[in-house]
């Protein structure tokens, strides 16, 4: 039996209802409940699309507020310090902060560092890596939004940017470290726990994106 299967969605909406709802937010002119209704909205509009033209497999969490990238920086706590940022206590100013800068009352941050993705016009926010880095569950979007989406009648296929190509998009904050040797283990760990935490909330297929496996790669990148 054949299935259909879609990788993923726009999320920008028809009439760039989130491009409108963020600048609005970041502007003070649109409350953060008005921003969680516009963009709850977007994603039952995407879902409902997809249901109605038969898919099997609907993808969740490929949407985003800003980027995916940076959605996996939070989803694994690696936000730099200098956000002054506590995963038990994150929010949407954190994580636009690291997206655009903040100059707000006790913190004066410029953007994380952004780049194409695999040279398109897409930019991505650049993930950084230290020494010492510890990695926790501290983002439940994946499984928030799954949840969201089965409350329409709708068992969607999460989708997760894979932890191999997620370290290596990022940068090392130290000269010589190797981000992919030091940190895989601890980030796999994270995405266990996330995988049964999606297979407790009734998830029954995951997409893994793995982008950087298609890339020549080193013998000890490999092994």
């Amino acid at each position: 039996m054949a299935l259909s299967a879609n990788l993923g969605f726009p999320r920008i909406g028809r009439k760039r209802e989130l491009k409108k709802a963020t600048e609005g937010y970041w502007s003070g002119k649109v409350s953060a409940d008005d921003l969680r209704q516009t963009t709850a909205a977007l994603r039952r509009e995407q879902w409902e699309t997809q249901h109605a033209a038969g898919i099997d497999h609907i993808p969740s969490n490929a949407f985003s507020l800003y980027d995916h990238v940076l959605d996996t920086i939070a989803l694994v706590g690696a936000v730099p310090e200098r956000y002054g940022w506590e995963a038990e206590a994150g929010g949407q100013d954190t994580y636009f902060a690291m997206a655009r800068g903040s100059q707000r009352e006790g913190l004066d941050v410029p953007a994380m560092e952004m780049t194409k993705w695999f040279d398109t016009n897409y930019h991505y926010i650049v993930p950084e890596f230290s020494p010492g880095q510890t990695f926790r569950l501290a983002s439940t979007k994946p499984v928030d939004e799954f949840r969201e989406a089965l409350t329409m009648g709708v068992r969607t296929r999460p989708v997760l940017l894979g932890p191999v190509s997620f370290l290596l998009l990022g940068k090392a904050r130290q000269e010589g470290f190797d981000p992919l040797a030091a940190h895989l283990d601890p980030a796999i760990d994270v995405y266990v726990r996330l995988v049964r935490q999606l297979a407790d909330a009734g998830a029954e297929w995951l997409q893994f994106d793995e982008p950087c496996f298609v890339q020549d790669r080193t013998i000890d990148e490999i092994a």
